[in-house]
Formats: C-alpha cells, structure tokens, sequence
C-alpha cells in the first residue's frame, strides 16, 4: 500500500508542475501578444513557438484530466472493496480466534463448577451452558460468513455448498446448486465476489422474499464464469440506481461486478420472484483456456 501512495503523489505533484507550467506559458504569451499589438509590431517566429508550446501544454493536460475522470470510478471501487474485504477478514479472525476461545474458556469454567455446584443449581448449569453453546455456534458462522477461510482449501462450490447447508439447514426452503463443470483455476478474486454475492443474495431472500425454492447455478462460458440465482419468492422492483435507493445488497454486487468489469442482470417483479445473473470475465490469458473448458469439461 505505501509504494502506491507513493506513485499517486508522485503522479500528482507531476500533474500539478504540468498544471502551473501551462498557465506560466498562457500568461507568458498573452502579456507578449498584448506588448507587441500596443506597440504594433510583427509577431516574432520565438512567440509563435511559445503560442504552440502553451496550446500543447493545454491539450496534454485536457487529456490527462479525461483519463484520470474515466479511471477514478473503477479504481475507487476496487480500492473500497478491498478495504471492505480486509476489514471484514480481520473482523472475522477477532471473533474466531478472541471471543471464540473466550466463550470456549468460559465453557470450560462452567463445566468444573458445574462438578462442584448442589443439585438445586444444576438446571440453572444446564441452562447456561446451552446459552454459551448457541452463542459459541453464532460466533463461528458470523466469523465464517466475514472470513471464509475455507474458500482457499475447499474451493469455490464446496464452500457455497457448505454456506448453503449451514444457512439453510432451519430455513424450510429448497434449495440445489448446479456445476457441472470443474472451478479450479479461478482468480481469487472472482471467487470471492462470486461467494460474496451468493451470499448476500441468500440474506435478503430469508429477510425479504419468503420464498420456497431457490436454485443456484455456476458455469464457465467462453464471456466468463456464470452465476445464476433464482429464487421463486415476493420478488421487489429493482431501482436503476439502487444505492440512491437504499438497495444496499444490491449496490454492493453491482459494485464487486464492476471492479471487475463483468455484467450484473436483475430480473424480478412483485409476485414473481427474482432472478439474478453475473457474468464475471476471463483475463486475456486465460480466454481461450476457457472456451476449450466450456466446450469439453462437462
């Protein structure tokens, strides 16, 4: 991160000698221009070049602007995912690895005074050690929702597997996951806004659609790696803008699909459920790699 902050000032203080050397050579030739018209003589071959060399100035530092404009969006939002990524990593390791042993050694203290407490208080025990149970059980899935760890050594659809099961499990709702293709060589990246995305899209039907049937979908393509997300629930109008909206589940799958240049798709009606499809795109390198994938590898 320091090399980086150090190359964007470097950039800026850059921009900023172009900047004022520009309005130097501007002022420069119009205090020359106004000289020689009071004086009515010739413009001279040197105040043409001066002329020239302000209006290059100004067009480099026009082109300059236009691109940093065009960069800033994409490279704020990667920049505001990684950092929202990194926080919630640490987030979750806090909890796993601090209140996770706390809770664990306070379990333990319980169960030796338990031993040694009279039989009138043995059910207020019980009752106790089943509270530092569930909230021990809480613990670990809000850790594994912040930190998937398991993402690196399961894999992509075991770990959305996994997700689904653990989230699930007392929901009623029917669910199934289709990948009938193989996800090993994924970006981490794109594993992780695939993951991310899946996740929050399962949070808001439990909240919001009350659905009973939920299909998920993986597969490469020869665009990029597909996700399908389909639920048969209440369904919403989605906002064209939906952080304006207050839509902030969605903002944030739009944002991870965009610092990702990929294509997010959101069909849904009151009534009809939601239907949700990102398309995330190969690097150049791997593109033909995948055509070959999407053609053999089922």
């Amino acid at each position: 991160m320091l090399p980086r902050l150090k190359t964007s000032l470097r950039c800026r203080s850059r921009a900023a000698l172009l900047r004022w050397a520009t309005v130097g050579l501007c002022v420069a030739s119009l205090v020359a221009n106004l000289m020689l018209y009071l004086g009515n003589q010739a413009i001279p071959a040197s105040l043409l070049l001066l002329q020239l060399a302000a209006t290059l100035g100004t067009a480099v530092q026009l082109g300059l602007s236009a691109r940093s404009i065009s960069l800033r969006p994409a490279e704020l939002a990667e920049r505001m995912l990684k950092v929202q990524e990194d926080e919630r990593q640490h987030l979750g390791r806090e909890l796993h690895d601090d209140i996770g042993q706390l809770l664990t050694a306070a379990k333990l203290q319980l169960q030796w005074l338990q031993k040694r407490m009279p039989e009138e208080l043995q059910g207020h025990c019980d009752a106790l050690r089943s509270t530092l149970d569930d909230t021990l059980g809480n613990v670990r899935n809000v850790s594994a929702l912040l930190n998937p760890r398991q993402l690196a050594s399961l894999g992509l659809e075991a770990s959305l597997r996994a997700h689904l099961v653990r989230t699930l499990a007392n929901s009623g709702v029917h669910w199934s996951l289709a990948c009938n293709q193989r996800l090993g060589g994924i970006d981490e990246a794109v594993t992780m806004a695939v993951f991310r995305i899946t996740q929050e899209a399962v949070t808001n039907m439990l909240r919001h659609a009350q659905a009973r049937n939920l299909v998920i979908g993986l597969q490469r393509t020869p665009e990029g790696l597909a996700l399908s997300i389909r639920d048969d629930g209440r369904g919403f109008v989605p906002a064209r803008n939906p952080a304006e909206a207050g839509q902030r589940g969605l903002a944030g799958m739009l944002e991870r699909v965009t610092a990702l240049q990929g294509s997010l798709d959101i069909t849904s009606q009151p009534g009809q459920g939601t239907h949700i499809e990102a398309v995330f795109p190969w690097p150049p390198r791997t593109q033909q790699r995948a055509r070959n994938t999407a053609a053999h590898d089922l």
